[in-house]
């Protein structure tokens, strides 16, 4: 594929995903890689599932993908549980197929979080309860060895293109969620807009362009779901991009 698209972190978020495939259609995309983490949120998870299992994508298995696969269900998160709620037999077999990583033509590798671990960042360092863009040499260590010239990677919402030596590395960010509080880590993503992200990358004269994409979509009526839902957090994020509904600092359960 010399002109592709790559998406991540759709949760269940079926009208951000409907809104990226339309935008899709008009770009001339020969191909679509997806990073995972499918279903898990309080939003649609089994619709979104069964329209992604009839596309002919290629895909890795994210972590929340894997958690509700495998993680004893008393002790799943609330994101997790909602999504195993509505898995049927058809959306765990197709979440079970899902390789940990591909290595593709043209030197592209992708994965989910790093090449060792899918719930773990590439591109960020958390620090002061937020991510900041991690050093070249925390993104070397993370990598570890890795060899290629294009590395796909998801999981932390936060898009981004970064140059690691003669490796060019992209999260396109996340397509259905645009902020979150990690409570094991007390820390928080924040892109700063409700906009769905997705990318596309062009192989040029042997190197690679890549454009990161915000496409609007109907929001709010996403934030509505997750707020019938009772996930107060996911309606904030979905309505704004921030975990916060003023200037004040983000809340953090236990702290």
């Amino acid at each position: 594929m010399d002109r592709f698209a790559v998406v991540s972190d759709i949760h269940g978020n079926i009208l951000a995903l409907e809104a990226v495939m339309a935008d899709m259609a008009k770009r001339s995309i020969e191909g679509v890689i997806n990073l995972g983490d499918n279903l898990s949120g309080p939003l649609w998870p089994n619709e979104t599932g069964h329209i992604l299992m009839k596309q002919d994508w290629l895909n890795v298995q994210g972590n929340h993908d894997w958690n509700l696969l495998f993680k004893d269900p008393a002790l799943l998160s609330l994101s997790d549980a909602n999504g195993y709620r509505h898995l049927d037999d058809e959306l765990r077999a197709w979440l079970n197929t899902l390789p940990a990583s591909l290595t593709l033509p043209g030197g592209i590798v992708a994965f989910h979080g790093t090449p060792a671990v899918k719930a773990k960042y590439l591109l960020e360092t958390v620090e002061n309860h937020r991510a900041r863009l991690a050093t070249p040499t925390e993104i070397a260590e993370r990598l570890d060895g890795t060899q290629a010239s294009l590395v796909l990677c998801g999981h932390s919402h936060f898009p981004r293109a970064v140059q690691q030596g003669g490796t060019l590395i992209v999260c396109p960010g996340s397509l259905g969620c645009q902020a979150y509080i990690d409570n094991d880590s007390d820390h928080v993503i924040e892109t700063g807009s409700p906009l769905a992200r997705y990318a596309v990358i062009e192989k040029q004269n042997g190197s690679y362009a890549v454009d990161l994409i915000s496409v609007p979509y109907d929001h709010l009526k996403a934030a509505e779901k997750a707020h019938t839902g009772g996930r107060p957090d996911w309606e904030i994020a979905l309505r704004t991009g921030f975990m916060r509904s003023g200037s004040e600092k983000p809340y953090f359960p236990g702290m």
